[in-house]
């Protein structure tokens, strides 16, 4: 116990050393940061204002393209269908590091009051939808565009590569289609040459700017949906004992599913969702149907959880329905299947002095798990990876009325990206120098 504290100790106060002393890297990183910021805004303003989605970013694409190869970054195109990747080969010797920024948007109308706001329309799975930045990747892809900028400045000083990641379809690719990090991935992106570690951001519209927060382990949760078919035996419904009523036994395994999360999960040590979200039987009062259809995702924060939620929700299920002289067909994982994105508690303990270096010792703090995904967590399976939070609220905004992500009113503060890429800059040159710079 003694030994832990005293490991502890040190630890903290290597961490205020650091902090206390910026460097030379840092400060230069600062002085550059400033200058760039509006240019940043800029181009953040441009992407909300013309925002594409999923597997059509073409337009982002091509923008992100010619600013890294006007930098004289290697630059390869259509990775993943739209996504861009850019090289930075340093002076030194050194590690591999990617960086990651999502482009794609929403299809959601803005209902926001902005010289930029979106006006988009396309269509989407065959219908016209407004489309609108409404989680925060124009100033994700804004934000990495400044990175990159700053970082071909200082390629003499530059130990290893960058590897700047530039993806699409993180809120999911079309019907019918692949996409996201999990295509990426696939395609090699962290390949030629071989990334040793990723770091990625996301914007909070809930927490103010000028705040970082970030958790080891398990950040954000796996996510999938699942289906469950209940199949009985149809009759008039003047006469439910010729049936087999496949509506209650929908009902019953709705009601028995939430048990999983109050009964079957530790919930001292992770937090985890049962959601059923769609729910389809029948067409008319009198008529008892021969099936209902049930939709729903499953929310864990980690491997071993989601592998015991995913084995209950097909015995509770299929129990259910037997019980009741019916049958109950379960897929699980069902079309949408991401892993937890989970923070490499080795590499976030040795980078979260840089983060305090960039935000201030006091603006850095951990986080609970949150029960939303991110597509991120492909790149984290293959290499070691950290992905933090960046504040993008009014300071002074009670977070319970700031518009939330993937909503009409999602709102981000221009004066937040600055932060973002200085994180990022710092990241590089501290992973690189073991907490040097």
């Amino acid at each position: 116990m003694k030994r832990n504290l005293l490991c502890m100790a040190f630890a903290f106060l290597y961490a205020c050393i650091l902090v206390s002393q910026p460097g030379k890297y840092s400060d230069q990183i600062i002085k550059s940061a400033d200058k760039l910021e509006q240019k940043v805004i800029a181009w953040r303003h441009d992407f909300h204002q013309n925002p594409e989605l999923g597997n059509r970013e073409f337009r982002t694409a091509e923008i992100v393209a010619k600013h890294l190869q006007s930098l004289g970054i290697e630059v390869k195109t259509k990775v993943g269908i739209t996504g861009v990747v850019g090289i930075l080969k340093g002076d030194q010797p050194g590690p591999v590091i990617a960086l990651r920024a999502d482009m794609d948007a929403l299809p959601v109308e803005e209902k926001n009051d902005l010289p930029f706001a979106s006006k988009v329309k396309t269509l989407y799975n065959g219908k016209e939808s407004s489309v609108m930045h409404a989680c925060g990747h124009d100033g994700h892809t804004a934000i990495l565009m400044g990175v990159a900028e700053i970082l071909s400045t200082m390629k003499k000083d530059l130990k290893g590569t960058v590897k700047f990641i530039f993806q699409p379809a993180e809120e999911g690719a079309p019907t019918g289609e692949s996409g996201g990090a999990e295509l990426m991935v696939k395609e090699g992106v962290l390949d030629n040459p071989k990334v040793d570690v990723v770091f990625g951001l996301h914007m909070d519209a809930a927490s103010e700017v000028g705040k970082i927060n970030y958790r080891p382990g398990g950040t954000m949760a796996g996510a999938a949906f699942f289906k469950i078919i209940v199949k009985g035996k149809p009759s008039h419904g003047a006469y439910p004992w010729l049936s087999v009523d496949p509506i209650p036994v929908a009902a019953q395994i709705v009601t028995s599913l939430q048990t999983i999360v109050s009964r079957n999960l530790n919930v001292t040590e992770n937090a985890a969702v049962v959601t059923v979200g769609s729910i389809n039987g029948g067409n008319r009062g009198n008529i008892i149907p021969e099936q209902v259809e049930m939709m729903g995702t499953i929310r864990s924060l980690s491997n071993e959880d989601e592998a015991m939620m995913f084995g209950r929700v097909k015995q509770i299920a299929e129990k259910t329905a037997e019980a009741a002289g019916a049958t109950a067909l379960v897929d699980v994982p069902y079309i949408v299947h991401y892993p937890v994105t989970f923070n490499n508690i080795a590499l976030t303990n040795r980078m979260v002095p840089s983060l305090q270096k960039s935000a201030g010792i006091d603006n850095v703090s951990i986080v609970p798990a949150k029960t939303g995904s991110e597509d991120f967590s492909f790149f984290a399976q293959k290499v070691p990876g950290l992905f933090f939070f960046l504040g993008g609220m009014t300071k002074g905004k009670d977070p319970k009325t700031a518009g939330p992500h993937h909503t009409p009113q999602f709102m981000i503060e221009d004066t937040s990206f600055k932060l973002g890429v200085i994180a990022f800059c710092n990241l590089v040159f501290d992973y690189n120098d073991g907490g040097k710079n």
